[in-house]
């Protein structure tokens, strides 16, 4: 026979979690991720430093330089076209456990790419460490599914860069960098070094404009996409608030580039970035952010 409601059990959620003393329970708080607050204004008991020193040992890492300007590169399209071509070679004093740092001429700046960085955890993982190891500016260039239809994007039959001014914060990274709040947004230092008159003449658009960040890309169900086109959001994709939030807090640079390619697939012959995976573009794009960054110094 069914249970009578009220002696049923609670779902897991609701239940409240037991405390490692015995006879004592501790009240339930919801989310960990809000509750209690995270204080950001605290330090680190982990300190990247101190990863990078214990990298530096175990994978026999030599300190060294790094390029001031580094990409990160979550498809690798473009670091597997540097290496068609035979223009990247791997940086030697790179001391990270999880990724390889590949650096390349772009016009006459020396540029850093570390592919595969998906996913806003690891991306503020890996930036930390790159500023840590003596870099200056990040630029973040990722890919992005369409929410508000440009008139030049993926529904006119063409890709396009959204230069994102600030981020949706549907993700739990940057909770840990900045209170929480709806929006995370770029430092007005990316703005002023990085002016529009920079991305004149490129091939592909590049459009100022607000992202959705998520952790769940294949959670993005019709009500969250309609939340988002109220809000005038122009592209969804995984790394951009957190990367703002930790920028904010830390005072570091980072720019987010997100290449709008995709309506998500709901159509065969999505996802089309261009020539070479879209590195082609990519390459352009950044040789553009790096000269107009390198003025500003």
């Amino acid at each position: 026979a069914k249970k009578p409601a009220a002696a049923m059990k609670r779902p897991a959620a609701a239940r409240e979690p037991q405390s490692s003393k015995p006879g004592k329970a501790l009240k339930y708080l919801g989310s960990p991720l809000l509750d209690p607050p995270k204080d950001t204004e605290a330090e680190s008991v982990f300190k990247v430093e101190n990863m990078i020193r214990e990298a530096r040992r175990q994978l026999q890492k030599p300190e060294g330089p790094i390029p001031s300007v580094c990409v990160l590169d979550p498809d690798g399209d473009v670091v597997k076209e540097l290496r068609r071509r035979g223009d990247a070679v791997q940086n030697a004093h790179w001391p990270c456990y999880h990724s390889e740092l590949w650096q390349s001429k772009i016009g006459e700046h020396l540029v850093g790419f570390v592919p595969f960085i998906v996913g806003a955890p690891y991306a503020v993982l890996v930036a930390d460490e790159l500023f840590a190891c003596g870099c200056e500016l990040v630029v973040h260039l990722t890919s992005a599914g369409e929410i508000v239809p440009h008139p030049q994007g993926p529904s006119a039959g063409q890709s396009f860069f959204v230069m994102v001014d600030r981020a949706l914060r549907d993700e739990g990274a940057s909770v840990h960098w900045q209170p929480p709040s709806m929006w995370s947004e770029a430092r007005d230092e990316i703005f002023e070094r990085l002016p529009p008159a920079a991305f004149e003449g490129l091939k592909k658009k590049v459009h100022r404009g607000s992202s959705w960040t998520t952790d769940a890309p294949f959670r993005e169900t019709q009500a969250a996409i309609d939340r988002a086109k109220k809000l005038g959001i122009l592209c969804v994709e995984m790394e951009s608030a957190a990367l703002m939030a930790f920028a904010k807090a830390t005072g570091n640079a980072i720019v987010s580039f997100a290449q709008v390619t995709n309506s998500m697939a709901v159509q065969e012959g999505d996802f089309e970035k261009g020539d070479g995976g879209g590195s082609h573009d990519a390459i352009e794009l950044i040789h553009a952010t790096a000269a107009a960054w390198s003025k500003g110094c």
